[in-house]
């Protein structure tokens, strides 16, 4: 579950933008279009190699359930 504490000085919008970050981060959202905020390059590299292997992961999945018939 993501909260943010939002404190007595702090704007609004940051906080909202702290939120909607954590958010996209924990997978609740995920936000295709252009990206609010810069993401550093070893966190983009990250993400996409978790994505490369939660494809390879299906796609074994998909191999081995075929091949138990």
């Amino acid at each position: 579950m993501a909260y943010v504490k939002v404190d007595d000085n702090e704007p609004l919008e940051k906080s909202i933008k702290r939120f909607k970050r954590m958010v996209e981060k924990e997978g609740i959202i995920r936000e295709w279009k252009k990206r609010e905020y810069f993401e550093k390059p070893s966190t983009i590299l990250n993400r996409k190699k978790k994505a490369a292997i939660r494809k390879q992961m299906k796609k074994v999945r998909k191999l081995h359930v075929s091949k138990s018939y």
